[in-house]
């Protein structure tokens, strides 16, 4: 029954966005005996406009929805589409939308939302001038970037470099123009926005700040050109707004609701207007002079505005801005004073400027509370840093520890230190009590916390805390912890290897239509992609294949940090003939390529674009050269000294032997990279003992050493096996190698999986060695697959006409821009400053604005 009258109440909410939708769920869980009706003025009801960008990702509409209309139709909510309110009659209570149909209403609801911000520059409405909000947006961008080769964001706060993602994404030139003097101003600081504009521009963006535009008017070269007050320009196809966004709070004015001086409509604490029968929530909504611009503080509102309804406890006393997100891939994080401009304010900072890392840590003058945090290129500590801010935990003796690479025990926050009133999921208001609650009700996987407490269900930010939680909780009770590999599947990666194995599942839409829910991650699909190659040894950039691939593998190199790529073919066993050598110089000669000997004892060349990888690479191939993986989770280098051909101490063939090693297993893909080393004597010239797989010459054959590696835990291998013949060499790592791809975890380096296993080396020894699970045959059999099917996936990409179309500089053209250049300094490769491209140049601007 109703909780006001014993007739039903009539609830009407305008607007059914991401907060329009929660406020429906929330009033259907609470019991409560309404009428409801939602009026969507979008043809289509809820979806996730946090993940828009996915869109251009081959993300359909139904993908992003939210629900639909028979879930709308159980709860008894009758939902129209289409429905553009035109008057609200406050006076009678009847809202009526612009097909003349009438709703009466004895409580509305506004869950308007906001609409782009689009600048009042002259020009701003022609046809390729465009905003970034809704899913017709996206459809017309779409349609515009197939007419364009070169697309302008306007605006580099989030939603803007949510656009920009969304050009690059569609193939084109793009750049970001903003007004200030850094992106993401709000929550940035200038050290944190500086290296997140370099980082962008690395990855191919270009991002011009402090630029004012005056008007938008024809182009010379290209369909539009921006003219900015400080007399430069900029010419461009397309022209992206997103440069905030501004209430839609047109109806609470025409019809006479309180708004405050600068847009949106005024609420109190239960999100009730200045009429008491109307509710206003999310970006429409002003609070305490505020519009919260992201969805937590919307669902709070929601929370509230339902709390009120239902005469239950429950207020809205603002809400946490602080966000985790990638942006382009780069890693964002910002917490509360991000600025430090609380009074007495301390800061510590941490700047790796190779790596890309900054960090901020603000704390108050006391050195006792966490009051704000700046993370870029790296947001490992952006859970613990979150929790210390929310909830007051005291500070470590040495506050910047917290930031700091770790050099001993970091004081990292556990599970444990969080107080039952910590807030976990701040979309959904769970607190860990709340989590604890579920548990105890019988809630025992991390998907039954999720569906129950509905945490980490919004923006996903808080997804690795909440599974740390859940697991240590769990694990208090003597519950087996799910070890799944995201929250899309309930599986190991182990597991999600023997099923793709042993079902024959060759693509992610099936394994996830089998397997899995949702719409898969940055975690589940990489994972995905590096299982189907290790068991398929299929072509990574198949079409079905290829959304899966990181940015590497899609474009078979490594990115370096100018955005460029690297060129690096396989040298087995570092053995190259003079002609071979020749043809490397001449190729870095012709692209200004830096070249490099590794300690792979390859040569490397840098500085490569895009558009010229298919070009290099047919030069390559057609000299005798493969792909040497340099961009993979695969067999990297085999390292070899000179052996016995040239050596006076050596005692077997390190180069044969080495080549023959890299020959056979260089089609591997594995849960991370992997390298051999071959020495032909004990004195280790070939530095094998610091592998994956390691090799020692004896007088009788090879030792073989097993799971060593450099990188951030350098170890050293362990010997597995002696004097051993070629044959029983060769079976033996087909054995490791094939255990390890099918039973270690993603990313996880042959080191830390033998470590892990229960056992370890003796474990693997009689796995390998002693056959003690019978898989022996099994393993050599798939190992003999993997080699048996090998393909150069640079061969097979310039035979394919359709795989090259990825590489073009522009999305619907096979031309490039000369106005592009690059210059050395200092012997190395630089993309060339805008001074130097554009001196004494009549060439479209596309860097000076």
């Amino acid at each position: 029954m109703t909780l006001s009258s014993q007739q039903q109440q009539r609830i009407v909410i305008i607007g059914n966005g991401m907060v329009g939708h929660h406020f429906v769920e929330q009033l259907i869980n609470s019991k409560a005996d309404y009428h409801i009706t939602v009026l969507s003025g979008e043809g289509r009801l809820a979806y996730d406009r946090v993940y828009l960008s996915s869109y251009f990702t081959g993300k359909t509409a139904a993908d992003l929805a939210l629900t639909d209309e028979k879930t709308y139709q159980q709860w008894g909510v009758n939902a129209v589409t289409g429905a553009w309110v035109t008057n609200i009659d406050r006076t009678h209570q009847v809202v009526t939308t612009k097909d003349g149909t009438s709703y009466p209403y004895d409580k509305l609801v506004l869950a308007t939302g906001s609409y782009p911000f689009v600048p009042p520059i002259p020009g701003n409405e022609q046809e390729h001038c465009l905003v970034y909000r809704t899913i017709e947006d996206l459809e017309s961008i779409s349609a515009s970037a197939a007419q364009s080769k070169i697309g302008v964001v306007v605006g580099g706060g989030l939603l803007g470099l949510e656009a920009a993602n969304a050009l690059k994404s569609a193939g084109l030139e793009t750049h970001v123009v903003e007004f200030a003097p850094q992106l993401m101003a709000v929550q940035l600081d200038a050290m944190g926005g500086a290296l997140l504009k370099d980082k962008i521009e690395a990855l191919g963006v270009q991002v011009h700040t402090q630029k004012a535009t005056e008007v938008i008017e024809a182009g010379e070269q290209c369909r539009y050109r921006m003219k900015f007050s400080d007399g430069s320009h900029l010419e461009t196809d397309m022209v992206l707004f997103s440069a905030g966004i501004r209430p839609s709070d047109q109806l609470a004015r025409e019809f006479d609701l309180v708004v405050g001086e600068r847009g949106g409509i005024v609420i109190d604490n239960q999100c009730i207007t200045s009429d008491p029968n109307v509710y206003a929530i999310g970006e429409c909504a002003l609070w305490e002079n505020r519009i919260y611009g992201l969805v937590a503080p919307g669902y709070a509102m929601a929370r509230a505005a339902v709390a009120s309804l239902t005469n239950s406890e429950g207020e809205f006393a603002g809400a946490d801005m602080s966000t985790k997100l990638k942006l382009m891939g780069v890693e964002v994080g910002s917490i509360g004073d991000a600025h430090g401009k609380t009074p007495g304010a301390l800061v510590y900072t941490y700047h790796d400027q190779p790596a890309g890392v900054y960090k901020k840590l603000v704390v108050d003058e006391t050195k006792t509370q966490v009051i704000g945090a700046v993370l870029i290129g790296d947001t490992s500590d952006y859970d613990t840093l979150l929790q210390y801010a929310l909830n007051n935990i005291a500070l470590p003796d040495a506050p910047e520890a917290l930031i700091l690479p770790s050099s001993g025990e970091k004081p990292l926050l556990g599970a444990d230190a969080l107080g039952d009133s910590a807030t976990i999921c701040s979309c959904h208001n769970v607190s860990k009590g709340d989590i604890v609650e579920a548990i105890e009700s019988g809630s025992c996987s991390l998907g039954d916390i999720k569906s129950c407490t509905k945490a980490s269900t919004g923006c996903g930010g808080c997804s690795a805390l909440l599974k740390n939680v859940v697991d240590a909780e769990l694990e208090k009770r003597g519950v087996e912890v799910s070890k799944a590999i995201c929250e899309h599947f309930n599986h190991t990666r182990q597991e999600l290897y023997h099923l793709i194995q042993v079902e024959n599942i060759e693509t992610f839409d099936e394994l996830l239509e089998k397997h899995g829910k949702g719409l898969g991650c940055e975690i589940c699909k990489p994972a995905a992609a590096s299982i189907f190659a290790s068991v398929w040894n299929d072509y990574i950039l198949r079409q079905a294949h290829q959304p899966l691939q990181d940015t590497n593998d899609t474009y078979l190199g490594n990115m370096q940090k100018d955005g460029t790529y690297s060129v690096v073919p396989r040298v087995a066993g570092g053995e190259i003939t003079p002609d071979k050598l020749i043809l490397l110089g001449e190729v870095a000669k012709e692209y200004n390529l830096y070249t490099k000997i590794t300690g792979g004892q390859r040569v490397d060349l840098f500085g490569a674009r895009v558009e010229q990888l298919p070009a290099i690479w047919q030069k390559l191939v057609a000299g005798g050269f493969e792909t040497g993986h340099a961009y993979a989770k695969s067999l990297r280098t085999v390292k070899s000294c000179v052996g016995s051909t040239w050596c006076r101490f050596g005692v077997q063939d390190s180069v044969g032997q080495a080549i023959d090693l890299e020959n056979r297993y260089k089609g591997l893909r594995a849960p991370h990279k992997i390298k051999f080393g071959v020495s032909g004597c004990t004195r280790e010239c070939a530095e094998a003992q610091g592998k994956d797989i390691g090799i020692i010459a004896t007088e009788n054959g090879w030792n073989l050493y097993v799971c060593g590696n450099g990188g951030m835990k350098p170890r050293h291998a362990d010997l597995f096996a002696t004097d051993l013949d070629d044959a029983t060499l060769v079976k033996y790592i087909d054995r490791v190698l094939m255990f390890y791809t099918k039973t270690a975890d993603r990313l996880q380096r042959t080191s830390v999986w033998m470590e892990n296993l229960e056992g370890g080396l003796d474990y693997l020894k009689s796995v390998v060695i002693d056959d003690s699970l019978g898989i022996c045959d099994d393993l050599e059999a798939q190992m003999q697959h993997i080699t048996d099917s090998y393909q150069c996936e640079w061969k097979t990409t310039i035979e394919s006409p359709e795989a090259l179309k990825r590489f073009r500089q522009f999305v619907n053209s096979d031309e490039t821009d000369s106005n592009i250049q690059f210059v050395t300094e200092r012997d190395q490769i630089r993309p060339a400053t805008s001074a130097e491209k554009y001196a004494g140049q009549q060439a479209i601007p596309v860097d000076i604005i």
